[in-house]
């Protein structure tokens, strides 16, 4: 076996023009559809434990001057960052469904087209 023409051949693939394949294409259209989703569904879930962590903290007067008026807003943060937690999931999927009927005619077409080329 020679390793210095393989060595070469994975070289110059890298240089050479890539043609636009059609399952790239629809690798692309799936990430368009699912990426912005998954973007949300984190942020939304990161800012929501912020939340409940930051009204534990105030509840357990770790922060604020132990008041009354101090547990009273932590418990209502906490309740807030519970409620943001909760709904997260089913946001995640209705925003998820939505952009899948956005993207659906593109992918399904794309789809067709190559599996009617793999039967050729």
């Amino acid at each position: 076996m020679n390793t210095d023409k393989i060595y070469a051949e994975s070289i110059a693939n890298e240089y050479s023009k890539k043609e636009a394949s059609k399952v790239v294409a629809l690798k692309k259209l799936d990430r368009a559809a699912r990426l912005p989703a998954l973007v949300f569904a984190y942020a939304f879930g990161i800012a929501s434990a912020l939340l409940l962590g930051t009204g534990m903290c105030f509840a357990m007067q770790v922060l604020g001057d132990g008041g009354t008026l101090c547990t009273v807003l932590g418990v209502a943060l906490g309740v807030l960052g519970l409620a943001g937690a909760c709904v997260n999931y089913p946001l995640y999927k209705k925003l998820l469904q939505a952009r899948k009927e956005k993207y659906a005619g593109d992918i399904v077409r794309l789809a067709a087209e190559i599996t009617a080329a793999g039967e050729e």
